[in-house]
């Protein structure tokens, strides 16, 4: 069974960091990528930073010089993190960890979420 589960959220003053964390089980061997997508109210979902699995990593112009993606391993979980800095209030949202992986199929797979809030 695959589960993505992420942690790290909460609330910051602008201008600080968060790092957040997302642990992956079920996929090992089977991922092709792993992202990480927001979602403020009242606004469509969007592509933060993905790394693929040959280590290519891209980031939305908005996160580009602030944010970083990586990945590690632990056990039997993939591990992908968002280090995020130089918050200001308009990165509030919900941030959600994402992976394609091939398990008999390509498909996608998403974690429930985790709240970040920049208050000015």
């Amino acid at each position: 069974q695959v589960q993505l589960v992420e942690s790290g959220g909460g609330l910051v003053q602008a201008g600080g960091s968060l790092k957040l964390s997302c642990a992956a089980s079920g996929i090992i061997g089977k991922i092709i990528s792993m992202s990480w997508y927001r979602q403020a109210p009242g606004k469509q979902r969007e592509l933060v930073a993905l790394e693929a699995r040959d280590g290519t990593k891209m980031y939305s112009d908005f996160a580009k010089g602030r944010f970083a993606i990586s990945r590690d391993n632990d056990n039997n979980k993939d591990l992908v993190y968002l280090q995020m800095n130089s918050l200001n209030p308009e990165d509030t949202a919900v941030y959600y960890c994402s992976t394609v992986a091939l398990i008999g199929e390509l498909a996608t797979y998403w974690g429930q979420g985790t709240q970040v809030t920049v208050s000015s």
